[in-house]
Order: C-alpha cells, then structure tokens, then sequence
C-alpha cells in the first residue's frame, strides 16, 4: 500500500457489484486498506446499505440487477450532495460518461480495474476528504466530522454520537432547512423509526455541544443552522 493510502484506514466505503469473482476479489482489497467495507451484490442492497451506514465512499459498477450504478448514484444525491462516489464501468460512450460526469463523481473508471486506476481514484478521495471535513462553526468552533469531534472556543473536545455527527453534517451540507422526512432518511437510514421525541431529545443533546443557538427549529417543518 503506497505510504498517502494509509489515511483509508480512518474511513469507510460501500463496495457494489453484481459480478461475484470480481466482488470477492476487490472487497479483499478493500478490507486491507478501509476501516470498514460494505460489500453489495445489486444496487437495490447497495442503497439500502447505504442508508444504514452513511459510508465515506461509494464505489459501484454501472451494470447490475435492480438499481444500476448510474440510478443508485441518482438516489444517493437525493439524500448528499457531499458523500464521494466513484463508478467503474466498460461503457466509454461519450454521452454515457458526460451523464455520469454530471452527478458528482470523483473518477468514472473503465474496466479493466487496475491497481493505479483505483490508487488513482482513492488518492483524490483522499484530498478531497482532508479539504473537506473541516468546519468552522462560530469563531474559535471546529467541527471536525471524520473524528465526530466539535471542539469549542476553550480548546475543549466535545466527541458526537453517530447519530448528532449524521444531524450535524446533513444541516451544514444542505444549508437550509432540513425537513423531517430528510432527516428520518439521512440520520436514522433503516436503523430504526424517527419519532418526534427521539428528534428532539437529539437536537437537544447536540446543542450542548455547539455554539448557543447554532440549530434552529421551524416549527412543524424541521431543522437548520
């Protein structure tokens, strides 16, 4: 593993293909190299995966059963603009490309997958992750979202729970307000069922640990900062 990857290890990636000799030999790869891989035989578990554990990374072949790669990445960008995704596909029709190019990709690779194609596409995952994951919340407020860690104007270190760092994210990616619907489908996925009382006590256990009055609630709509 070239010295650069070794950042992977801090990070998580959704691995869908339907073709099983390829999938098997790829997700071992990937094992080596991420902290956790979800691995998907069909666009259809890929999503659903995806929902459940909001990865840092998609990597997806474009033909497969249910969902292609091209309407899962669709559904994707539905719920993130932010979460990286790189397509791996034997199509090198121009307008097929341009129209995948079109929904955000970091790389669009045509088969063969080699090695330096996919260090390629991880290295730029990689940069756009340590550009990214850094926000300024209010002066002398980091929120750092890879370590799920706000750290406030006294240097002190406020660590988030999965859920208040899926909430804290989706608010600063959209920069509106964030309906409830939006937040049920990125925060709780298909863990469980969003209830009002488990929203609130959420937003309320997050406040404690951002700036005052950061989250705003609109009354019977939902959320933004």
């Amino acid at each position: 593993m070239k010295e650069k990857l070794k950042n992977l290890k801090n990070y998580t990636v959704l691995y869908a293909e339907d073709e099983k000799g390829t999938r098997e030999n790829i997700a071992e790869l990937l094992k080596m190299i991420f902290k956790k891989v979800f691995v998907a035989e069909n666009g259809n578990d890929a999503y659903e995966l995806y929902l459940k554990h909001m990865p840092d990374l998609v990597i997806t072949d474009v033909k497969m059963p249910g969902l292609d790669g091209i309407e899962l990445v669709k559904e994707i960008r539905k719920i993130s603009s932010s979460t990286q995704i790189i397509i791996i596909s034997a199509y090198t029709d121009i307008e097929y490309m341009l129209s995948a190019v079109e929904l955000s990709l970091i790389r669009y690779i045509v088969k063969p997958l080699t090695e330096a194609k996919l260090n390629r596409a991880l290295e730029i995952f990689l940069q756009n992750k340590e550009k990214k994951n850094i926000h300024k919340l209010a002066e002398g407020w980091i929120y750092n979202e890879d370590k799920h860690l706000v750290i406030d104007n006294e240097g002190n270190e406020h660590k988030l729970t999965k859920k208040e760092n899926r909430l804290l994210k989706l608010l600063i990616e959209k920069d509106r307000t964030v309906d409830y619907k939006e937040i049920e489908t990125y925060v709780w996925g298909y863990d469980d069922a969003m209830s009002q009382n488990a929203l609130r006590l959420l937003a309320k256990n997050l406040r404690k640990k951002l700036p005052e009055g950061l989250i705003q609630n609109i009354h019977a709509v939902g959320y933004r900062l």
